[in-house]
């Protein structure tokens, strides 16, 4: 059996419905299932089980034998909570519990970073290791991600095989749920549906135009065709950066948005608030070497591509995938 924590999430559904259409039915999903406003994200789909995140650490070591692999998706993803405490339970002691437990019961091992592990981008957006412990998160939660990939790497007692992820800017279908954390694409469409506009940060840095940020936007539908893959062919193990390898601006997601929502572009700018000023990030961009070494070879959507998807196909009539 597979397993899929924070399968009711944005990325984990899209996931057991990924390896539902590749004829993976066994699949046990992990969650807190009590938060009614993800359950539309798992309608439809096929599963063996479901268990409470609270139950599933003990659940592995009773049935741990039995798993073939376990994808680590679930884990607090809000950028604007600070208690570290709740960051070290869900994201760092958790995931080690986990670690462990794919140890003791020769279970390969997937799990989510994030590419908020890069901060401001100092030490540039290469997945070497050798980079790791000299990286500065810009918030407990790339702290914790952070953490937990340092401890990962210190590790002599490893899973037959591990790939820890850093997903960078991720978007697309299943995120209804994400409130303020979904992805700007999905902001976007809102405001323009209920506003006729769309307001983008000012640039407060010289070296960029007003909408000329750029961040590396990937598709989720890219991000579990390469779970997809790490499940059949585990290449070597280690961190992997998860992009798409080009960074596109603000302006180009706002402009395609309201090209496929058939409305004419309105587009202006706001401060970027005091409070994030000195820690926004104007640039981002994976770096995909390893992952392409690696042997994954079936390429990624454009942001014109993944845009035009999301927006037709999922957004207008609020569809799930």
């Amino acid at each position: 059996m597979i397993i899929v924590t924070g399968a009711a999430g944005f990325i984990g559904s899209c996931l057991v419905s990924r390896l539902n259409k590749a004829g993976y039915d066994n699949i046990v999903v992990v969650d807190d299932f009590s938060k009614t406003e993800k359950a539309n994200n798992l309608e439809g789909k096929t599963m063996a089980a479901k268990i409470g995140r609270n139950d599933f650490i003990q659940w592995l070591h009773d049935f741990g034998a039995e798993v073939e692999m376990i994808f680590h998706i679930g884990a607090r993803t809000d950028t604007t909570e600070f208690d570290k405490a709740i960051f070290d339970e869900l994201n760092v002691d958790y995931s080690k519990a986990v670690w462990n437990a794919c140890v003791q019961f020769n279970i390969p091992l997937v799990y989510a970073s994030s590419a908020a592990t890069y901060g401001l981008g100092e030490f540039g957006y290469s997945d070497n290791p050798a980079l790791i412990p000299s990286l500065k998160p810009l918030n407990p939660y790339g702290d914790s991600k952070n953490d937990f990939d340092k401890w990962v790497l210190t590790q002599t007692k490893q899973p037959p095989f591990w790939a820890g992820l850093k997903f960078f800017n991720v978007y697309g279908p299943n995120e209804y749920h994400k409130g303020r954390m979904a992805s700007v694409i999905f902001h976007a469409f809102r405001q323009i549906n209920e506003a006729g506009g769309m307001k983008l940060f000012r640039s407060h840095n010289p070296a960029f135009t007003d909408g000329g940020q750029l961040r590396d936007f990937i598709y989720v539908k890219d991000v579990v065709e390469v779970c997809l893959f790490l499940l059949e062919k585990k290449p070597n193990s280690g961190i992997y950066n998860l992009g798409s390898g080009k960074a596109r601006t603000f302006l180009d997601l706002a402009k395609n948005t309201f090209k496929n929502m058939g409305k004419a572009e309105n587009i202006t700018f706001i401060d970027t608030p005091i409070d994030i000023r000195d820690k926004y990030q104007y640039f981002t961009e994976a770096n995909m070497s390893k992952m392409l070494a690696a042997g994954y070879t079936s390429g990624f959507h454009t942001l014109e591509e993944g845009v035009r998807d999301y927006v037709q196909n999922f957004l207008i009539g609020e569809k799930y995938y």
